[in-house]
């Protein structure tokens, strides 16, 4: 049976690690070689909770996602097994009842805020990777994404950020670059870096063929 690698990218909020993942998949787009799964898809289900108190969670606290059933579905994915796979939807602050089919490939990519943070996660990983972007960059991105995609208000942002993800930041994530095999500055927007990066899991890709 093929070896499937595991890469994980972590780094803070908006640092830049979807877009690293966006470029891979789009280079992969083709071959079907490389799966995309997010963090965020693993939110906690709150179904059951008002709107109120969706709003008071933490959500840049570890405890806030279901990594039980991440870790259980990465396993499933490295032993060639297909998953089911839950999303997010951000403007309810809950589970969508939108389910993602996801076949086995090559490669599987896990990118989010704790994947390094997380012993378990971080064990399943052949790669890791921590994209390193500067605190205030990071929070112009978050603005803006969470502003015009999220359905979020200028003032809500900030107060999450200056509540939460700030501290949160210098307490889980920005520690957990210590495990990291490769550090990315400024995510996305590091060209040599993706190109090392694609550069490494096409040589995975072509081993698996032979």
């Amino acid at each position: 049976m093929k070896k499937t690698i595991l890469i994980g990218i972590a780094g803070g909020s908006a640092s830049g690690k979807t877009s690293i993942s966006a470029q891979l998949k789009e280079h992969y787009e083709d071959t079907n070689s490389v799966v995309i799964i997010r963090q965020d898809d693993y939110y906690k289900d709150q179904s059951e909770k008002t709107m109120e108190e969706r709003v008071k969670t933490n959500y840049d606290h570890p405890f806030a996602f279901d990594n039980e059933l991440l870790v259980a579905q990465l396993k499933r994915l490295l032993q060639r097994q297909p998953i089911c796979k839950p999303t997010y939807d951000f403007v309810h602050h809950t589970r969508s009842e939108v389910i993602e089919e996801i076949e086995p490939s090559d490669v599987v990519v896990i990118e989010g805020l704790f994947v390094l943070e997380n012993e378990d996660l971080r064990n399943l990983c052949d790669i890791k990777i921590f994209v390193d972007t500067d605190a205030d960059i990071r929070f112009i991105r978050r603005l803006l994404r969470d502003v015009n995609e999220r359905g979020r208000t200028l003032e809500s942002v900030v107060e999450q950020y200056t509540s939460t993800v700030r501290d949160m930041h210098n307490l889980f994530i920005e520690p957990s670059k210590r495990y990291a095999d490769v550090i990315i500055p400024e995510g996305g927007h590091n060209v040599v870096a993706i190109d090392l990066l694609i550069t490494k899991i096409s040589s995975i890709i072509s081993e698996n063929v032979v």
